[in-house]
This record gives structure tokens, C-alpha cells and sequence, in this order.
């Protein structure tokens, strides 16, 4: 039998990654078409929708992301079934030390830049009250970290990834059923 993480943990996982993509989608496109042409090709209406669901997402992520963190102190991390050679833990232990921290960092970035450029911070439908005074030079910059922020957290991500495939398809030794959501019926 395989040591599974806490079925909450795993539930926020896969809500978070889901959020990930979305949230890295849009601010991809965001980033590369920039509001002017945003507006110029699908109207102000659809881009405004776009940078309020990117926004909803981070604050999301960072909400789901804290769940997370209080999740795995409580409820700890499984014993893997076959310990894992050296390198291969070392590095597991790398990429996501550093997921977990830049997906807390990714959407404070954004919070700050949105509300110190004096932009609203929107949660679906509402808008959170600003706390910081203004400052478009500092928006800009951290605007930039958040962008490169992104970028890190996908080469992260596709590590990541990459790391699962390879455990379930080539070692086939129960890492991808830790996280799984679903059990695993053999016949």
C-alpha cells in the first residue's frame, strides 16, 4: 500500500495547479498583448473580465496556497514506498521548496504592484480597499519581478511535471499515486 498525503492536500494540489494554468495563461497574454491591444481586439469589457479573473486567480492561489502550508505542517508528508536515490530527492526537495514559496510570492508581487500603481484589486466582483500608498515607479518594477516570477514558476512547473511523468510511466514506483485523487483498484 502506498502513503498517500492527506485527501485535503491533495484536493488543494490539483486546485492549485489548475489555478496555476489559468492564472499563468492570462498573464501570459496580458503580458504579450498589453491592455491597449487587448482592448483593441476583444473591447475593454473582455479585457477588463481577463485582468479581474487574473487577479482573482493569484488572490486565490495565495489563499489555497496558505490552506496548503497549515495542511502539510498538521498532517506532515508520506514515506515514500522505495526511498529515493540522492539526486532525485535532493532535487524534488528543491523544486518544490521553491514552488511553495514562489506561489506565495507570485501573487503577493501582484497585489503590491496592482494597489501601489493604483489599480484595483478585484476578488470576482469586489474590490479590496487599497493600503498602500502610490508609487508608479515601484509598480513597474514589481510588476516585472511578478512577470519573472511567472516565468520561474512555469520552467518549475514543467520540472515538476516532467519529475511525475517520469515516476509514473518509467519507474512506475507510486511517487504519482501520493498526490493522486483517486485510488488505485489493482485487478
Amino acid at each position: 500500500m502506498i502513503a498517500r498525503y492527506a485527501y485535503s492536500h491533495r484536493l488543494l494540489h490539483w486546485l492549485v495547479a489548475g489555478l496555476v494554468v489559468c492564472s499563468l495563461a492570462s498573464g501570459m497574454t496580458l503580458g504579450w498583448l498589453g491592455f491597449e491591444n487587448l482592448v483593441e481586439r476583444f473591447g475593454k469589457a473582455t479585457t477588463d473580465l481577463l485582468y479581474q479573473y487574473h487577479k482573482t486567480f493569484g488572490l486565490l492561489i495565495l489563499g489555497l496556497m496558505t490552506l496548503r502550508l497549515i495542511i502539510r505542517l498538521v498532517k506532515g508528508k508520506p514515506a515514500y514506498a522505495e526511498p529515493l536515490p540522492t539526486f532525485n530527492r535532493i532535487a524534488s526537495s528543491i523544486v518544490h521548496t521553491l514552488l511553495y514559496l514562489l506561489l506565495f510570492t507570485m501573487p503577493i508581487l501582484g497585489w503590491l504592484a496592482t494597489d501601489i500603481g493604483n489599480f484595483p484589486v478585484e476578488f470576482f466582483d469586489a474590490n479590496l480597499p487599497g493600503l498602500i500608498p502610490k508609487d508608479q515607479a515601484l509598480s513597474e518594477s514589481l510588476y516585472a519581478w511578478h512577470g519573472r516570477v511567472g516565468w520561474a514558476i512555469l520552467v518549475l512547473a514543467l520540472i515538476h511535471i516532467s519529475a511525475a511523468l517520469y515516476h509514473w510511466r518509467i519507474r512506475r514506483d507510486g511517487v504519482m499515486q501520493r498526490m493522486s485523487l483517486f485510488q488505485r483498484r489493482d485487478s
